[in-house]
């Protein structure tokens, strides 16, 4: 791969974000009701190829119920407000009321709340008495200490993320989680991530893991790349880590491990160019924090935003544009790409000639000059 001379002593590949890429249509067109965006995932099958991202602004138990209903996938995030206090609702909505500098000082005080193992038994089941697939996310460094009760509990699917997540940490403070040991041992598929490298996701897929989420510091509520100065375009990393898909899928004799975009998907056209690059599925915030149904009543945040001692997050507003459902499945009313996001893809697919998600991976793409 060609690479770039930054000066004498360093030279770099170029990689490329979503905005950068474009799909080309094809010889041959569809009709977008002939098109199934269905995938699976070990025992789970999802009508819609859409993860929430496991963030207090647009996942709580009603919101992730009511995404399952609609056939995607809700991940609550067991480390935020829903895990802390018994009814949260009250501080969600002052966080909403936050402004400048006190609303992250505000949110670091408000998740000093410890986190009460009885609180994610009872979210968690709250979800499975609704009938929907049950999932639940831990931050690598909080998975050895809840991950019992979070399995004692019944969860479906358990999701490991962080900014990044790498299959060898290395530490002298503390014994690390050993990702190969912890999936064997558990009964329930893994999703595990971020990361952001061909190598990487190699490694992470070598653990066992289910499913491998792709992206580090570029969700739109994220300041990592200014405060770690770490990042990397989607639209690299997707095709990067696709490959290693691909490479393990020979090196295993044939076990498929899923994988999903986990940032800058901000609107329709994302979601396509992410399956384009040969994502099976994508994990998303910001369009559900625009939802007038989420938590965040139009903001939204992660869990870097209330880091004790480094926050590389954002209380970001983007205001609201409709429900859930209408967000994913319409009928929208703006010509933003900000809802319909499902019908966005069916359009896109039936467009290029394309029927089935795996089918559509292999579409063409160019880059915008």
């Amino acid at each position: 791969m060609t690479e770039i001379e930054i000066g004498r002593a360093k030279r770099a590949r170029r990689a490329y974000s979503f905005d950068d890429i474009a799909i080309v249509p094809s010889r041959r067109t569809r009709d977008p009701e002939e098109v199934s965006v269905a995938w699976q995932i070990d025992a789970y099958r999802f009508e819609l190829p859409v993860i929430a991202a496991p963030m207090d602004s647009v996942m709580s138990p009603s919101s992730a119920i009511a995404l399952g209903k609609l056939g995607g996938l809700g991940v609550l995030n067991l480390e935020g407000l829903w895990t802390r206090y018994e009814d949260p609702t009250d501080l969600l909505a002052e966080v909403s009321e936050l402004r400048g500098f006190d609303a992250t000082r505000r949110m670091q005080e408000i998740y000093a709340e410890p986190i009460k193992p009885e609180l994610i038994t009872a979210r968690l089941h709250e979800m499975r008495d609704a009938g929907v697939t049950v999932a639940g996310s831990l931050s690598p460094q909080r998975t050895k200490e809840y991950a019992k009760c979070v399995v004692d509990a019944g969860v479906d699917m358990f999701v490991i993320r962080g900014t990044t997540v790498s299959a060898e940490h290395v530490s002298s403070q503390a014994e690390p989680l050993n990702l190969k040991e912890f999936i064997y041992e558990l009964d329930v598929p893994v999703i595990v991530g971020g990361c952001a490298t061909y190598q990487a996701a190699l490694h992470l897929m070598r653990t066992g893991a289910a499913g491998v989420l792709v992206g580090f510091g570029g969700g739109a509520a994220h300041t990592t790349r200014s405060v770690l100065g770490v990042a990397v375009p989607m639209a690299s990393a997707v095709s990067d880590v696709a490959a290693a898909r691909r490479d393990y899928l020979d090196e295993s004799g044939g076990r498929y491990v899923h994988v999903i975009a986990d940032g800058s998907i901000g609107r329709s056209g994302d979601v396509a160019k992410a399956i384009a690059c040969g994502a099976d599925a994508v994990m998303v915030g910001s369009p559900f924090a625009r939802a007038t149904d989420a938590p965040g009543a139009g903001f939204h945040w992660g869990t870097e935003a209330h880091h004790a001692e480094l926050p590389r997050g954002e209380r970001v507003e983007f205001g609201t544009v409709g429900t859930i459902e209408e967000i994913l499945l319409g009928p929208s009313r703006v010509a933003d790409g900000t809802m319909n996001l499902i019908g966005a893809l069916k359009r896109s697919m039936a467009t290029t000639g394309y029927t089935e998600l795996k089918e559509f991976q292999r579409v063409e793409v160019v880059v915008e000059s």
